[in-house]
Order: C-alpha cells, then sequence, then structure tokens
C-alpha cells in the first residue's frame, strides 16, 4: 500500500544544486576533527577537519567517487550512501534533510516521532475560536479537536480515526452535501501520508481493516489516486443550522511534522452568523478537549 520514501538513485545535475552541495560537504568535513572519528589528530594538515579521503574510507565508499561528489560531478547518489556520509560528518536532522534535497533525494521520515504533548496546540485552537479546528495524528486519528468542532461536524473528542469515520459512519453520506466529491480527496490524501511512512504496520492495519468494511473505500483504494496535500472547501447540513459551507485550511507544526492541523472558516456573513448561533445555544464557544500527543 505505500511506496518507498525516494527513488533509490538519482543524479545530480542542477549546476547551482552541485555547487551548493560542493560547498555544504567542504564545510562539514571541515568542522568535523579527526580526533571527533578515533584518528589520530597529530600532524601537519593543510585544511582543518577531515581529509576527503578519511570521510570516504570512514563512509565505505571510494575515495575517487566521494571526490567527484563533493567537486559537484554529474554522479548518481543513493540514500545508504547520503546516510553513510551524514554518520561521518555528524549531520543533524536539519543538515541532513538538506543533503537529501541537494543530491535530489527525498528525506526519509523522521524515526519515532515525538509523542509528547503540545501544549502550543492548545491555546492556538483556542485563539482560533470560535471557527472549528482539529489536530490528527500521522494515522488520523484525532488527538485534539475543540468545542466548535464537536457543534459543528460532530467529530470525536480523541481516539477514533478520521478516516474510518468517513467511510463508515452512515450519517456523514448525508451531512457533506459533497461526500462523493470528498470521498476519492481523501483516499488519496490518505495514500500519500501513508507513503511518508513506508514502514509503519499500523497504516496497513488502517487501510486492510477499512477495505473490507467500505466497498467504497475499497473501490477507491484501488485506483491508486494520490495528490499533494491542499486547502479545500467542505459544505455541509447541519441537523439545526441547516447548510453550512466552511474553507479549511491544512497545517503541519514545524516540529511536529506527523501532526495534521484543520481550521474552518464559515463563508460569508451569514455563515459566521449561523456558526455564532450554534456555538451560544450549546454553551461552548471556548472549551477545549484535553490534549493527547
Amino acid at each position: 500500500m505505500t511506496t518507498t520514501h525516494t527513488t533509490a538513485v538519482r543524479t545530480v545535475q542542477a549546476r547551482p544544486r552541485r555547487e551548493d552541495l560542493r560547498d555544504f560537504l567542504r564545510s562539514r568535513r571541515a568542522r568535523v576533527m579527526p580526533e571527533d572519528v578515533g584518528l589520530p589528530g597529530r600532524g601537519l594538515r593543510r585544511t582543518p577537519g577531515l581529509r576527503r579521503e578519511e570521510v570516504a574510507t570512514l563512509a565505505g565508499i571510494g575515495v575517487s567517487w566521494y571526490t567527484w561528489l563533493e567537486q559537484g560531478r554529474i554522479i548518481k547518489v543513493s540514500d545508504s550512501v547520503v546516510e553513510s556520509i551524514s554518520r561521518v560528518l555528524s549531520l543533524d536532522a536539519a543538515e541532513r534533510g538538506y543533503f537529501y534535497r541537494l543530491v535530489g533525494l527525498n528525506p526519509p521520515p523522521a524515526v519515532g516521532a515525538d509523542t509528547a504533548p503540545m501544549p502550543e496546540l492548545v491555546r492556538l485552537m483556542d485563539s482560533w475560536s470560535p471557527y472549528p479546528a482539529y489536530v490528527l495524528d500521522r494515522w488520523w486519528n484525532y488527538v485534539l479537536t475543540n468545542s466548535s468542532a464537536q457543534a459543528v461536524f460532530g467529530v470525536p473528542r480523541k481516539g477514533q480515526n478520521c478516516l474510518v469515520l468517513f467511510f463508515t459512519e452512515p450519517r456523514y453520506r448525508y451531512f457533506f452535501t459533497n461526500w462523493s466529491t470528498l470521498a476519492p480527496q481523501v483516499v488519496a490524501d490518505f495514500r500519500s501520508a501513508a507513503a511518508s511512512f513506508p514502514d509503519d504496520p499500523r497504516f496497513t492495519a488502517i487501510q486492510s481493516g477499512l477495505y473490507e468494511r467500505s466497498p467504497e473505500f475499497a473501490r477507491l483504494w484501488d485506483q491508486h489516486e494520490v495528490r499533494a496535500e491542499s486547502n479545500g472547501t467542505k459544505a455541509v447540513v447541519h441537523p439545526v443550522m441547516g447548510e453550512m459551507t466552511f474553507d479549511h485550511l491544512v497545517m503541519h507544526p514545524s516540529t511536529r511534522q506527523d501532526l495534521r492541523v484543520s481550521v474552518h472558516l464559515p463563508r460569508g456573513s451569514e455563515g459566521r452568523h449561523k456558526l455564532e448561533r450554534l456555538l451560544s445555544a450549546s454553551g461552548s464557544a471556548s472549551l477545549m478537549t484535553e490534549p493527547r500527543l
């Protein structure tokens, strides 16, 4: 159900990128002292840091090949080589991702994403009130919702899966006036999200379970559509307020790219007035659920 995070081998071709790669590798090599990697630090050295042949040897690659890479020549680079060089040069996560992009590869997703709560998101969502907002984890489970999202969309406080509810909860078929338009977009988005975590079995469990439960999901899944995550429109028929239309924005915190934050903005003054009346009647305009990220 998933694809690998990057094509195995790409060719470094763009001239400005090759120059950036050359300068980046030279600067990273210069800051690593021989003693840092278990090599003798004494003796005359014309340049600071490691020599090219030392980097190549420690990374387990050919000296000539590494020299060509650092010189910005047009050569093929694999992700395993990027990982080896990153280890030798002690690149941090940001530098490693930059290195991947310089050689034309997509960096793999972070392993073992932080699961600690993010109280900043609670405050952010509170500041968005009365606009409906919620947070999904990488598997599309609800981990944080505000009271407006609960009142408008009937989303759970936390724990349940957004994708599963969309395809198995009968009321959503009538609640979303554009359900048939949203459905293929939802599946394509989930397939793209799963591809970012190719070794995560929970994606497979969600997909296979829903495949058995929902013929509509199975049909759409078999089409193998993917798309870049984008904002959009949700038109609903609320049981109390009637028709309401929202423009929704999707964002990812810079330090937790696995989280999907969605906020919904009502269209027009009538939409805003309906939302205000609904929240006023429910008395829940500013209540927030407890985070469980």
